[in-house]
C-alpha cells in the first residue's frame, strides 16, 4: 500500500525536485522522513495562457501511512493499493491443444503476452510481416505506391497503431492500463508513459517494442507465425474444433480472434460460417493539416516553444445543428504526417502518424461526421464495409489513381470551389496529392458537416478554419464497422471457444483499450483451464 497524493502543482519554471518538499508539507511531516516518491500522473494546465502549470498525482510508501491519512482528513490524500497481477487464479479443466491467437495487434499482442507469461504457449498467427520487413514493404507504397494486400499500414505485427502516434490516452478506467503500460517501458518505451496524462510512443519506438514484447512470447514458450492468414474454422456443436491458416489445418478449442478493423475478407468469412454480428456506427471524413507552430500558440499563448512544453494536441467535438450528427476530431498528431493507409486495390484511405519527438512542421488530425446503419444501403451485418468501399474507391479516383490523395484547401471548401494552388501549408501526403474538390468523393451530409464543424472549431482554436489549411482525402478506419455479439466471458455468442476481441470486434478504440480487452479474453481463458 501507499499514500496517494492529488492535486500538487508547479508552475512552468518549477523544477519536479520540489515535489519532494510539496508532499512533505501535504502530509504535514518532516521533509527528511519522506522516501522517493513516485509520480504516478502529471497533467499541463494551459487554462490561463499568462499562468501556465503542471498538476501532479504522487504515490509514496512510507511508515505509518493509516494514521497520516487519518489524522488530515483531507480529499485529495488517500491509501492506495490498485496493482495489476497478472498472477491469476487457474482453471482446472485442461486443454487438448494450445490456445491460439490471431492478430499482432495491442489485442492480440497482449493477450498472447499474459497466456505466455503464465505457461499457456500459445500460438500466434498473423497475416501481416514481421516489423521490420513490414516497415520497408509500406516505405514502398509510400514512395512508389506499390500495395501489399496482406502486409502494409493495416496488416502486420503491431497492427494499425504501429503507424500512428502511438497515442496511449484511452477514456476507460480499468487497473489493467498500467499492466499495457508497465509492458511497453519493458519493452523499451520511455517511463514517461506511466504518469503523463496524455502519454505517446511514436511509430519509430512502437516498432522497436512491439519486436521485444515478441521475443517475450517465443522466449515463454509461444510461437509467432507471419504471413499466416486465417482463412476458414471449423466449428463441431457450436464450439471451435480447428482453423485453416494459409492451407494448414490447426486443431483448436480457444481462439482469441483480433483481426482489427479492416480485415473485410475475415470478416466475410466469419459471417458465411455463421458467427453472430451486427452493424455499427463509425465516422468519415479527411485529415486536416495546420502548421503546429498555430496549435502551440492557441495553446499555450506566450509560453509556445518552451522546452518544458511538448507540441500541443487538441480534442473538438460539435453536434450538427442541421444534421444532428457528432462532428469531432480523431487521432490527432502533433508534430505529424498524413500517411497513405490503403488495404485493397483502387481504394484510398489516409491516416495520421507521429514520430516519437512529434517535430515535423504541420499538426493534423481527422476531422470527421458520424454514419450508421441509417446511412448503409442494406441490413447485413456487412453493409458498413460496403460503405467504406464505396467511398474509398471514390477518393482513389478523385485523385487520379496509383493512390494519389485528393487534396482541397479549407477555405476553398467552404466556398464550395475546387482548388487549384497551395498556399502556406504543404499537404504532407506520400505518394502525391491532386488539388481537387472532396464532393467527389464523400457524401452531402459528410460535407455539410465538415463545413459546419471546421466552422465551428476556428472560434475554438483561432486560424482553425483558415483558408490555406489543408485537407487530405478520405479517413474511413476510425472504427470497426461490425461489433460481434459477445457473452459475459467475452466468448462470441453463436461459437464457443471464440473470443472476438479488440477494435475488429467492436469493442476497442485505440492501443490502450484494445491491449486491455485482449488481456481480459486470455484471462477467461486462464480462469478455466490449467496451463499446458
Amino acid at each position: 500500500m501507499s499514500i496517494r497524493i492529488n492535486n500538487l502543482s508547479l508552475n512552468i519554471e518549477e523544477d519536479t525536485s520540489l515535489l519532494k518538499k510539496k508532499v512533505a508539507k501535504k502530509l504535514n511531516i518532516p521533509l527528511r522522513d519522506v522516501p522517493e516518491i513516485k509520480i504516478v500522473k502529471e497533467s499541463i494546465d494551459a487554462r490561463k495562457k499568462d499562468l501556465i502549470k503542471f498538476n501532479y498525482c504522487i504515490d509514496v510508501e512510507i511508515e505509518n501511512e493509516m494514521s497520516i491519512v487519518n489524522k488530515l482528513k483531507d480529499k485529495d490524500v488517500k491509501i492506495e493499493d490498485m496493482d495489476y497481477s497478472d498472477n491469476l487464479s487457474i482453471g482446472d479443466k485442461k486443454l487438448k491443444n494450445r490456445p491460439v491467437v490471431i492478430g499482432m495487434g495491442p489485442a492480440g499482442l497482449f493477450g498472447a503476452l499474459l497466456l505466455a507469461r503464465n505457461g499457456y504457449k500459445p500460438i500466434v498467427f498473423e497475416r501481416g510481416e514481421e516489423v521490420n520487413k513490414r516497415s520497408k514493404t509500406v516505405e514502398l507504397f509510400w514512395e512508389k505506391g506499390i500495395l501489399n494486400k496482406e502486409s502494409n499500414v493495416q496488416f502486420g505485427e503491431g497492427g494499425a497503431g504501429t503507424f500512428s502516434d502511438g497515442k496511449l490516452t484511452t477514456r476507460i478506467k480499468d487497473y489493467r492500463c498500467d499492466y499495457v503500460l508497465q509492458a511497453l517501458v519493458k519493452g523499451g518505451a520511455s517511463e514517461e508513459i506511466l504518469y503523463k496524462a496524455k502519454p505517446h510512443v511514436g511509430t519509430d519506438v512502437l516498432k522497436k517494442v512491439v519486436e521485444k514484447i515478441r521475443n517475450e512470447i517465443i522466449e515463454l514458450g509461444g510461437e509467432v507465425h507471419f504471413n499466416s492468414l486465417l482463412k476458414d474454422i471449423t466449428i463441431e456443436n457450436g464450439k471451435v474444433k480447428a482453423i485453416k491458416v494459409n492451407e494448414d489445418i490447426i486443431p483448436c478449442e480457444r481462439l482469441i480472434l483480433a483481426i482489427g478493423h479492416s480485415s473485410r475478407d475475415t470478416y466475410e468469412m466469419l459471417h458465411k460460417i455463421g458467427v453472430d454480428m451486427e452493424q455499427k456506427p463509425f465516422a468519415i471524413g479527411v485529415r486536416v493539416e495546420h502548421p503546429q507552430e498555430l496549435i502551440d500558440r492557441n495553446q499555450y499563448g506566450k509560453y509556445a516553444g518552451h522546452p518544458r512544453l511538448k507540441a500541443a494536441e487538441y480534442r473538438l467535438t460539435h453536434k450538427g445543428e442541421k444534421t444532428g450528427r457528432g462532428i469531432y476530431s480523431f487521432c490527432m498528431c502533433p508534430g505529424g504526417l498524413v500517411v497513405a493507409t490503403a488495404s485493397e486495390e483502387n481504394r484510398l484511405v489516409t491516416n495520421g502518424m507521429s514520430y516519437n519527438a512529434r517535430s515535423e512542421e504541420n499538426a493534423n488530425s481527422a476531422i470527421v461526421v458520424t454514419v450508421g446503419p441509417e446511412d448503409f444501403e442494406s441490413s447485413s451485418p456487412l453493409s458498413g464495409i460496403e460503405f467504406q468501399r464505396k467511398y474509398e474507391q471514390l477518393a482513389y479516383e478523385a485523385g487520379g489513381g496509383d493512390y494519389i490523395a485528393p487534396v482541397q484547401l479549407v477555405g476553398d471548401f467552404l466556398r464550395g470551389e475546387r482548388s487549384k494552388l497551395i498556399g502556406n501549408v504543404k499537404p504532407s501526403y506520400k505518394p502525391g496529392y491532386e488539388l481537387t474538390d472532396m464532393r467527389k468523393c464523400l457524401p452531402s451530409y459528410v460535407i455539410e458537416g465538415l463545413k459546419e464543424g471546421l466552422t465551428a472549431f476556428d472560434r475554438k482554436i483561432k486560424g482553425f478554419g483558415d483558408k490555406d489549411a489543408v485537407m487530405t482525402g478520405i479517413e474511413t478506419r476510425t472504427s470497426a464497422p461490425v461489433r460481434m455479439k459477445r457473452n459475459e466471458k467475452l466468448e462470441s455468442v453463436s461459437v464457443e471457444g471464440l473470443y472476438p476481441t479488440g477494435e475488429g470486434a467492436g469493442f476497442a478504440g485505440g492501443i490502450v483499450s484494445a491491449a486491455v480487452d485482449g488481456i481480459k479474453a486470455a484471462e477467461n481463458i486462464i480462469k478455466e483451464f490449467k496451463p499446458l
